[in-house]
């Protein structure tokens, strides 16, 4: 049984009273193990699997605990339990109440917004307003801080230079909100505020388990709240609680024996994973912070190995060089190597030197597989076939057609939605006649909105194209500012369309997809853009290796394609699972956010600088030196067997000269 292989520390936590329970589980000491304890001490207590909830941060973490739960009690028992990520639970769950939601990407949503926030005109102000994608991001963060206050009074509050913008800040944000309600799109936030209103329609569970919850922001503390469970079972570590960012807040584990009657604390002290030179520095750094509450923390392992080291360097660059080395002559196998670093602009430096070793790397915490534009563009073609009325793939992909802007681009779509009679694709492909399908603008000079739409243009400018009478006779082709290369765009997404509608299989779908000339283009528009050079000419070798390695990701997207019998499943499971799918082999370069949850025997933590570690940059805005300083405990103890600390006092391109970060003297390495 699980339950038997704990320590005292963890069985007492899993064999707690049914009620409000909390289990501070630092690094290393065995909270997955408690976790599932947990779930078998309950199942011991006949409680039903399908009454029971565990919600995760990763689906990987849910799936390596329903694995475990499995081998004691049984693939049927286990898989009955609820669990997954706070957003895969909610968006089973509205599902199963609504069938129309369509589950966007921030990236899409941020071209919606866009493309509402691009209507206003913000001429006659003094101050300049925030820009779209970072007014984006306080909307989404806005909505994880659950404020009773309107979007405009949040942003006032925090920033009074900007209380002239609330009425039109709102505005946008309404319309954003009814634009996503009419074509059934919903954010990852909006799962669980939908989750939130209708937690009367889902079922009530006996216990609640929630992994990493300091990790936990207010929307998801109130969604908590809102099913009502008699019994929590939280499990988390105030010291590795680095995501203030997303709006993460460290008070939610901090108050929970202030919020619930009656809750219990538990500690688990004993650290597994760690030898004692690494967690006695880790220690060091991390007792500089507040204690939320009392921990101390004990060593298990016996076995020997050095203490951390400290590599001081001259220059940056001869840093990167230096440790590439040293994993090239070490022992330890590569995929037991991390790299972790604080800024993005490290891991380059670092990936160059390795590659000029011959050493494979995989970098995690930047762009993966899914989120490459070659491969994002596919699914906004595959999200507009199952749903014509996915306005946003529409305008997204338009933003690869020359002198198309979003705002264009969304005029062009509602004309097509009044050509097809409330469906653009039918639209696209068999147009009603109407002579002018383009509404004007109205004029609100409060709210920023201006009136620009002139004359239709007329279609004789494109008569030599050489487009299908169908095609050309769309009164689409009218819309004034549409160019002759918006239109042979438009003409390409015909062609696709009219061949897609033949297709059922996946397969069959992606292959059409990867082999129109639309994609094609597509596909040059972006070698060509990462093959440009500063001086703006473009690099033919650099050119082809990109549009080879464009091929190559296409080839495995037929791969993932292969199993699937239907495009919608196909597409949701892509969607849902990408974040967790990453490439490559070898050494982790990881970014400190990327690397949570993980360990290795060797960990290599580089430009511990000021101002590079911590970030100063970052703390001057959102962030805190106690926030900076757990994530390099989180880094830190990622490390079993070996530690290295490193930094350069001089960068030579930037020819900026670094202190030592101020974790090295808290560590007593300087």
């Amino acid at each position: 049984m699980p339950i038997s292989r704990l320590n005292e520390e963890q069985f007492k936590a899993a064999t707690a009273p049914f009620g409000y329970n909390l289990v501070i589980a630092s690094a290393g000491t065995g909270k997955t193990s408690t976790i599932v304890g947990r779930i078998g001490y309950l199942l011991d207590k006949n409680i039903l699997p399908e009454n029971i909830l565990l919600l995760t941060f990763t689906n990987k973490a849910a799936a390596e605990m329903i694995g475990r739960v499995a081998k004691f009690f049984g693939n049927e028992k286990a898989k009955k339990i609820e669990s997954g990520t706070f957003h895969a639970v909610c968006y089973r769950w509205l599902k199963n109440i609504d069938e129309n939601i369509v589950l966007k990407q921030p990236k899409e949503l941020k071209t919606l917004f866009r493309s509402i926030y691009e209507k206003r005109n913000f001429i006659n102000f003094e101050e300049k307003p925030y820009k779209s994608s970072y007014l984006y991001d306080l909307y989404s963060l806005y909505q994880n801080s659950v404020s009773s206050l309107s979007f405009g009074e949040w942003i006032a509050k925090k920033n009074e230079l900007h209380i002239s913008f609330i009425d039109i800040y709102n505005d946008i944000v309404d319309e954003f909100e009814v634009t996503k309600e009419k074509y059934g799109f919903v954010s990852f936030n909006d799962l669980l505020i939908f989750a939130k209103k209708r937690a009367n329609k889902i079922k009530e569970f006996d216990e609640i388990l929630i992994d990493e919850y300091q990790d936990t922001n207010n929307l998801q503390s109130s969604l908590i709240d809102s099913l009502k469970s008699k019994s929590l079972f939280c499990v988390g570590d105030y010291d590795q609680s680095i995501y203030a960012f997303n709006g993460a807040n460290i008070n939610i584990i901090a108050n929970f024996k202030k919020r619930y009657k009656d809750a219990r604390v538990f500690n688990l002290s004993k650290n597994y994973r760690s030898t004692k030179y690494i967690l006695n520095l880790a220690n060091k750094v991390i007792l500089n912070n507040e204690r939320i509450y009392p921990k101390k923390l004990e060593v298990v392992r016996k076995d020997e190995y050095e203490k951390p080291k400290l590599l001081i360097y001259d220059e940056l660059m001869e840093q990167y060089k230096d440790i590439a080395k040293r994993i090239k002559n070490s022992t330890t196998k590569y995929e037991e190597i991390a790299v972790i670093f604080r800024n993005n602009s490290s891991a380059d430096g670092i990936e160059a030197s390795l590659r000029e070793f011959g050493i494979n790397c995989k970098r995690r915490g930047s762009i993966s597989f899914f989120d490459a534009k070659e491969i994002k563009i596919v699914f906004e073609m595959i999200s507009l076939l199952i749903n014509p009325k996915d306005v946003m793939s529409f305008i997204h992909i338009f933003e690869y057609a020359k002198g198309v802007g979003p705002s264009i681009a969304k005029e062009i779509y509602d004309g097509l939605e009044k050509l097809g009679e409330r469906d653009p694709i039918k639209g696209l492909l068999d147009p009603i006649e109407i002579k002018n399908p383009f509404e004007r603008k109205i004029k609100n000079h409060q709210l920023g909105l201006f009136d620009d739409f002139l004359l239709l243009g007329s279609k004789s400018r494109f008569k030599d194209l050489n487009f299908e009478e169908n095609f050309y006779k769309s009164s689409i082709l009218t819309h004034p500012k549409l160019s002759v290369d918006g239109a042979k765009f438009l003409y390409d997404l015909y062609k696709l369309y009219k061949d897609l509608k033949k297709f059922k299989q996946p397969l069959s779908i992606v292959s059409k997809i990867v082999d129109s000339d639309l994609y094609i283009e597509i596909r040059d528009v972006i070698a060509k853009k990462r093959a440009t050079l500063k001086d703006g000419t473009i690099d033919k070798n650099l050119y082809d290796e990109q549009i080879n390695k464009i091929f190559r990701k296409t080839l495995l997207l037929k791969e993932l394609a292969k199993p699937y019998k239907d495009i919608e499943r196909f597409y949701n499971a892509m969607i849902l699972g990408s974040n967790e799918i990453s490439e490559g082999v070898g050494v982790n370069l990881l970014t400190v956010h990327a690397s949570k949850g993980l360990e290795f025997d060797d960990v290599y933590i580089v430009d511990l600088a000021d101002g590079r570690f911590p970030n100063r940059k970052l703390i001057s805005k959102t962030g805190s030196l106690e926030e900076e300083r757990r994530l390099f405990y989180v880094a830190a103890t990622r490390a079993k067997n070996r530690l290295f600390l490193s930094y350069a006092k001089y960068d030579r391109v930037k020819k900026m000269e670094f202190k030592p970060s101020p974790f090295l003297f808290e560590a007593g390495l300087i």
